[in-house]
């Protein structure tokens, strides 16, 4: 996270953020799901990328930053859809404070194989 505040005109992508919601299933247990939110401009940055193996799969993690308008109703565990990606929030902090951006450190997985 940065102290420095982005100029407006980088927020150029169009977000989808989603709630984790966790739900009871008729058969017992849980199930977590992921329901729509608001749209909203944002800027995305892509950090860092690594392969992995996860159970019998390769499995992909990419970080990512993601600055948007403040928002009181993100918090880790959400998602934010980007481009058809699910970026799931780790950590979402004011930048500066003044409750004008929000940073929002993101973590993709996706199995590749």
């Amino acid at each position: 996270m940065s102290g420095k505040i982005p100029a407006v005109g980088t927020l150029t992508e169009r977000v989808q953020l989603a709630r984790k919601t966790v739900v009871p299933q008729p058969e017992g247990g849980h199930a977590t799901i992921y329901v729509p939110m608001q749209k909203a401009w944002a800027r995305v940055r892509s950090l860092a990328g690594r392969m992995a193996v996860s159970s019998d799969a390769r499995a992909a993690n990419v970080s990512h930053s993601v600055v948007l308008r403040f928002r009181g109703d993100v918090a880790p565990g959400d998602r934010i859809v980007y481009r058809g990606r699910n970026l799931e929030i780790v950590s979402a902090a004011d930048i500066n404070g003044r409750r004008a951006y929000l940073s929002c450190q993101c973590s993709e997985t996706g199995v590749v194989g």
